[in-house]
């Protein structure tokens, strides 16, 4: 393996696999003989990667997965009714200093770095969530995406009453959210919740080729836009300018810059460094 690839996995927990290669940092989640569902573990060891490639500098594009043929098919709820430590929510043990900051939605929604969700397979409640926490969603042609928490006798837990609105209106939102409906590949593709839809076998090629794409402009550059879309959300047009203006003074004194400039110039490719 080069020195630009790196493999890691943590010897007491495989059900999240971590992988760099050409600044591009694959999350896989691993647990196929479940559908993906989410332990404890895995909660914690997912926030774990995610802070890893948010904080480092060689990773410029995150791809987020999952192995067999589910995504996530959200919490385990066979630990939830089982009880004892493994229930992720564990409604006999009061949590006052519960901090949802260190929990992968959160941690997720605040990463700079830009996150392509392959959704090789269906995606459930957290699952759900997680995936609408990505940037962007590439999903395979025979997979669902299920909103199914009414059903389950909770509402969407992990970001989904605030993606949805944002993306969807409030009435569709609503219309999904109420009902607790499956959505198909052409639905979502059509609701704007997906921006391509694949055969399965596809899924990470074309999750792959997206990231080469955007790995290959100014790393830098690219987070500060995606830290000014996200502060756009709650800001005034005003406010927000001013805020843009503060990131661009530095991005002009990078080497970076210098490369763009240089190589429209010359008429060539830039080669950019994340400097």
């Amino acid at each position: 393996m080069s020195e630009k690839a790196e493999m890691m996995k943590t010897v007491d927990n495989p059900e999240v696999l971590y992988e760099l290669q050409d600044h591009i940092a694959t999350i896989t989640l691993n647990r196929p003989e479940r559908m993906n569902t989410i332990s404890v573990t895995m909660l914690d060891t997912l926030t774990e990667f995610l802070v890893k490639a948010n904080l480092d500098p060689e990773v410029w594009v995150v791809i987020l997965t999952g192995t067999g043929r589910a995504f996530c098919a959200g919490l385990d709820l066979r630990a939830q009714v089982s009880g004892g430590d493994t229930a992720l929510l564990n409604t006999s043990v009061v949590m006052p200093n519960l901090d949802l900051r260190n929990t992968p939605p959160t941690v997720l929604h605040d990463m700079d770095k830009p996150v392509i969700c392959a959704l090789n397979g269906s995606a459930a409640g957290y699952g759900l969530d997680t995936a609408l926490g990505c940037d962007i969603r590439i999903m395979a042609e025979n997979a669902k995406l299920s909103a199914a928490f009414a059903k389950r006798g909770i509402l969407p837990e992990s970001g989904g009453t605030w993606f949805l609105p944002r993306m969807l209106g409030w009435e569709k939102a609503s219309k999904i959210i109420f009902t607790g409906r499956n959505l198909n590949a052409p639905e979502c593709l059509e609701l704007g919740l997906v921006s391509q839809v694949v055969p399965a076998d596809k899924v990470m090629e074309e999750a792959r080729a997206l990231a080469v794409e955007i790995a290959g402009n100014a790393p830098l550059a690219i987070q500060a836009a995606k830290r000014m879309m996200r502060m756009g959300l709650d800001e005034t047009f005003p406010i927000h300018v001013h805020h843009v203006f503060l990131q661009l003074m530095p991005l002009t004194k990078t080497q970076d810059f210098d490369e763009g400039v240089h190589a429209y110039m010359e008429k060539r490719k830039p080669v950019f460094k994340g400097r």
